[in-house]
């Protein structure tokens, strides 16, 4: 079965390189990695829990969760009437 995919052309290129350094096909570089997506039935990203980052990456969380009644657009505002003046 033929299948066209739009990748954009860096990331073709890497794929490239790796088929070239396996010395397989592209379409078996993306077949392996197709598989290791569908292995566990997971997708291929996924967020990590807190406990599983890096305590750098612990350190530069700022808020546990959302602020109440925080008014984002009137802060993004705010944000531009001091960088730009009005």
């Amino acid at each position: 079965m033929k299948v066209t995919l739009d990748i954009e052309p860096g990331l073709l290129h890497q794929l490239e390189t790796v088929a070239k350094k396996r010395n397989i096909s592209l379409s078996e570089v993306a077949a392996s990695l197709f598989k290791k997506g569908v292995k566990n039935d997971t997708e291929p990203f996924h967020m990590k829990e807190e406990a599983e980052l890096s305590d750098w990456v612990k350190g530069i969380i700022a808020v546990d969760g959302p602020i109440p009644d925080f008014d984002h657009k009137a802060e993004y505002h705010k944000h531009l009437e001091e960088k730009y003046g009005k």
